[in-house]
């Protein structure tokens, strides 16, 4: 069988949706690691490499790459990762997707919560049992970086502002090699 090798690229890498995608693929292998040492691997150099062009798809190793063995289709390959996508709580460095404003008023939170709020900086007090928030608050801006304590209350309040996402980046297949973006 001739067994292509896709180069992919990982945004908002998430170990549990990276297994997810492991799970789905059983047939395929999905490599996610040391860059220079899979480079090294597939031969960086036309003198190096064990297949014909694979030194193309190691110099594009770098960053949040890695690499997928099939026998699928590249057709196949591009529809299911095209289509498979999941949200996820922001991390701290995450640019904010939208604007998040809490308005003044009742936080629908229990109130044991209410010192880890205002520890994260929000506002907030005790009131009958209930958490308040004594100012309208703009938690993130769309466009800005979100910060760790951003990246704590957005997940407090289940906002899934982060995307999962697999893109292909090459393909190589019996000698040919084949940039995708």
């Amino acid at each position: 069988a001739v067994v292509s090798t896709q180069s992919t690229g990982v945004h908002n890498e998430r170990n549990n949706l990276l297994k997810e995608i492991r799970e789905s693929w059983k047939s395929s292998r999905l490599f996610m690691g040391r860059n220079k040492v899979m480079a090294v691997g597939l031969g960086r150099t036309p003198e190096a490499e064990i297949k014909p062009s694979l030194h193309k798809l190691a110099a594009g190793l770098a960053g949040s790459r890695g690499l997928l063995f099939t026998n699928e289709t590249l057709e196949s390959v591009k529809g299911w990762f095209s289509e498979h996508k999941k949200f996820c709580f922001a991390r701290s460095g995450t640019v904010a997707t939208e604007t998040v404003v809490l308005p003044e008023g009742p936080l629908d939170m229990p109130h044991s919560m209410e010192p880890q709020l205002r520890q994260l900086g929000l506002p907030t007090r005790l009131k009958d049992g209930v958490v308040v928030l004594d100012a309208e608050h703009t938690v993130c801006t769309a466009g800005k970086a979100v910060t760790t304590q951003q990246a704590h209350i957005l997940k407090h309040l289940g906002n899934l502002m982060a995307e999962f996402q697999i893109s292909l980046v090459g393909h190589w297949t019996a000698g040919k090699y084949t940039l995708l973006q």
